[in-house]
């Protein structure tokens, strides 16, 4: 009992379950656009568990495939598998287990995110191997976690209609992109000796942070047109205003010289999430 405790909180530490904030605010934010509103409980019920399943899947998945690069590179010699804290068959457990959370989870929400549910799954599962042979493998990421509110439309509506969901999954993919380079800069080093691909691997740091900046710039003005499309009044665009001002915190953080406060510009986007969905949904009620 005492070893399967152990195991469970390990697991939950490996799989990083505190940045689920990072995407199910605009899980959250696509069901209430799309319900106009507050959706039933059971939808938010079973969204939040597909989003805790498909995510779970994700991030055990990655640490079985990354396993052999994370026992070699320094920063992350301590995870939980080449730690020895985990053994890969208790994470194939953990994965399949999340797997089988998020069909049944999908399933009972519609027929339509039933027969999605293996295309989101194919697609965080390939995630994990793009890094082998594509620099765009931050933008891989990004369309990962970009299905969150089109996959949370489709759960309320049943249908992906209208240009909303499709705006509101272009802002969390060039938001999450952006956020991605800038931590990968960290592995810059590594990355490149080990003939691993990402953008600062191809364009070098100072390249890289720009490219970051640009996709955070474009996520803002991607906000700013969900605006155009749904007049959602002063509220939301003093949200627009405050998110803009934590990216640009975050990306004041981390320069070509000095890369130590990554993961803390990092950690920022767990606020920019929360704020969205917070000042978008005050704003929905508003209306």
């Amino acid at each position: 009992m005492v070893t399967a405790a152990r195991n469970i909180r390990t697991t939950l530490e490996m799989i990083k379950i505190e940045h689920t904030l990072f995407a199910l605010p605009f899980a959250f934010l696509g069901a209430a656009l799309a319900a106009r509103g507050i959706p039933t409980l059971w939808q938010v019920v079973w969204i939040t568990l597909a989003m805790v399943g498909a995510r779970s899947t994700a991030m055990a998945f990655n640490r079985l495939i990354d396993r052999t690069y994370d026992a070699a590179n320094p920063r992350t010699q301590m995870r939980a598998i080449p730690s020895g804290a985990l053994s890969t068959s208790f994470v194939w457990m953990f994965t399949i287990v999340s797997t089988a959370l998020f069909f049944v989870a999908a399933a009972m929400l519609n027929r339509l995110t039933l027969l999605l549910a293996p295309v989101a799954l194919a697609s965080i599962l390939f995630y994990s191997y793009t890094k082998r042979f594509t620099s765009l493998s931050h933008v891989v990421l990004g369309w990962c976690l970009a299905i969150a509110p089109a996959g949370a439309w489709i759960a309320v509506r049943g249908a992906l209609d209208g240009p909303v969901p499709l705006l509101l999954s272009l802002v969390v993919l060039l938001w999450t992109a952006g956020f991605d380079v800038l931590y990968a800069c960290q592995d810059y080093a590594f990355d490149r000796e080990h003939g691993l691909r990402s953008i600062p691997v191809r364009f070098g740091i100072e390249r890289s942070l720009l490219i970051s900046r640009g996709m955070h710039v474009a996520t803002i003005l991607c906000m700013a047109a969900l605006a155009l499309v749904i007049p959602l009044g002063p509220i939301y665009l003093t949200g627009v205003a405050l998110v803009a001002a934590l990216l640009t915190y975050e990306q004041s953080l981390v320069s070509s010289t000095d890369l130590s406060q990554v993961k803390r510009a990092f950690d920022m986007n767990g606020y920019v999430g929360i704020l969205y969905f917070l000042t978008t949904a005050a704003a929905v009620f508003a209306r």
